[in-house]
């Protein structure tokens, strides 16, 4: 890391230094030195991604006084930083965070393991539950009945499907949206929207803002993109965005693109509230940024009686500033690869127009299928079968994790697939390795960061439960005890943990 992209006030920083809840010592342990407490307290906060990578941190007469330490002090904790390889300074461009290059920076994103590759392993990795049947199967048989006419064509949509476009522009008017079809372009998946719209928006070099942490795969196919990756950390206790830092950012960094989860934020679960995504678009206005808000798990609350915020973009009716992704892979079946985009008109046509470039459009006969769901009423009942079978698995999996794992901590969210866990003060990384050694596949909290944040965490998915939720905890809790033993490849857990 070579400069920095974001910055983190005085006051802003000396309030979470003071939030932090010091460890008890054990008996005959001395206290450590103001510097080497400011350190670590610096040192932690940048792993748990409350402070990003890559943040210019205050001058050191400015932290002091917020601080009310002597200015040595500052200095001296800055200096052991440095040396830790946690940050990094230039003359005239001030210090900034970054975290040692021996770290393990997972760089790809969430691969589901094949079915036939399982066996016996419990497989946390993917946040994706089985196919909802029989709605399915439906699905497809009225798709086909409405396939005959278009055989007879060349099959080419670029902009999807006039019959779902219209359908999909509908769903948004009921919603309280006036949308045209003009304004839905259908993709493949929500990966494809999102690829389509930072090729567009954001060529090689473009800074993207995006929550801290968020979605493992597409923060990897940003960086694939080129795009350069700001960093904003989420609120605390699943209460959303943290707006100043967002205002901080949007001003600061200039992004040209923001991407956010506004719907049971993934992985976190949070859920961002109506006076939340008005001052986010004012903001992202103000600023020129183009937002892109994922609303994939907009459609799993699982809490009943929730009452849901009005969508992101009806701040932004016309589609101006928010540009809107959706998908039938979360709320459906992760292989109903059929995504689509909310915009502006002639924003669509401009993604419209590059897709000749991509892959040219989305399979008819998949279209077709969500088309008949959401026209028969089968949607509805589809999806709230999969909030039923998801709420089950959440409360299974929330019950096995604290009986197994009393020390593990998390804040159980309303909605959404991903349960986002802090490990009690052990590796993430190394309870990932040592996991598939014991039978269950569980990914690191660094994944879904921004260069190595989050070592502390893991990322558990509602997609078992009963005995399966059950064993998968043992399992954790198996993988908890080697790794507090320093079984892995042989060396010993660090002395220090990654906990307040």
């Amino acid at each position: 890391m070579t400069q920095w992209t974001s910055a983190v006030g005085p006051a802003q920083l000396a309030r979470q230094l003071q939030a932090q809840q010091p460890r008890p010592a054990g008996p005959g342990t001395r206290k450590p030195p103001a510097y080497r407490a400011l350190a670590d307290g610096i040192r932690l906060l940048v792993l748990e991604g409350r402070v990003p990578v890559a943040a210019r941190l205050p001058a050191e007469r400015e932290l002091a006084l917020a601080l009310s330490v002597s200015r040595t002090t500052v200095a001296a904790a800055y200096e052991a930083l440095r040396a830790e390889g946690f940050l990094e300074s230039r003359r005239g461009a001030g210090s900034w965070t970054a975290v040692p290059a021996g770290n393990p920076l997972p760089a790809r994103g969430l691969e589901p393991l094949p079915p036939e590759s399982l066996g016996s392993m419990i497989d946390l990795g993917c946040a994706a539950l089985p196919a909802p049947e029989p709605w399915l199967s439906r699905a497809f048989q009225g798709a086909l009945e409405e396939l005959p006419p278009y055989a007879h064509t060349h099959g080419d949509y670029p902009a999807g499907l006039p019959a779902l476009r219209q359908t999909l522009a509908d769903r948004y008017t009921e919603r309280g949206i006036p949308t045209m079809p003009e304004q839905i372009m259908v993709t493949t998946g929500a990966m494809g929207a999102i690829d389509a719209i930072c090729h567009l928006f954001a060529g090689r070099g473009e800074r993207i803002a995006v929550e801290s942490p968020s979605y493992a795969n597409i923060l990897q196919l940003m960086r694939e993109a080129g795009s350069r990756l700001v960093p904003v950390a989420m609120a605390e206790r699943l209460s959303g965005w943290d707006l100043p830092r967002w205002r901080q950012v949007l001003r600061d960094a200039a992004p040209r693109l923001a991407y956010v989860v506004a719907d049971f934020h993934n992985p976190t679960g949070a859920l961002a509230d109506e006076d939340q995504r008005r001052r986010l678009v004012d903001a992202a206005r103000s600023a020129g940024t183009v937002l892109v808000v994922d609303e994939t798990m907009s459609e799993l609350y699982l809490d009943e009686g929730l009452e849901m915020p009005r969508p992101v973009c009806a701040f932004d009716p016309a589609g101006s500033t928010v540009l809107t992704v959706g998908s039938a892979s979360k709320a459906f079946w992760a292989g109903m690869r059929i995504g689509w985009v909310r915009a502006a008109p002639d924003v669509i046509r401009s993604l419209v127009a590059a897709r000749a470039y991509a892959d040219l459009g989305t399979p008819v006969l998949e279209q077709l299928a969500v088309n008949w769901l959401m026209r028969t009423g089968g949607w509805t009942e589809a999806v709230a079968l999969r909030r039923a079978q998801a709420r089950d698995n959440r409360d299974a999996l929330v019950a096995a994790v604290r009986r197994e794992l009393p020390d593990w901590e998390f804040e159980v969210p309303r909605g959404g697939l991903t349960l986002w866990v802090r490990t009690g003060g052990l590796s993430g990384s190394r309870l990932a390795e040592v996991g598939e050694r014991v039978g269950v596949r569980v990914p690191s909290g660094p994944r879904f960061g921004v260069d190595g944040a989050f070592e502390g965490y893991v990322r558990l998915p509602f997609t078992v439960g009963g005995a399966v939720a059950d064993e998968a905890a043992v399992r954790l809790a198996a993988a908890t005890r080697l790794v507090a033993a320093g079984a892995v490849a042989g060396t010993a857990e660090p002395p220090r943990t990654f906990v307040a």
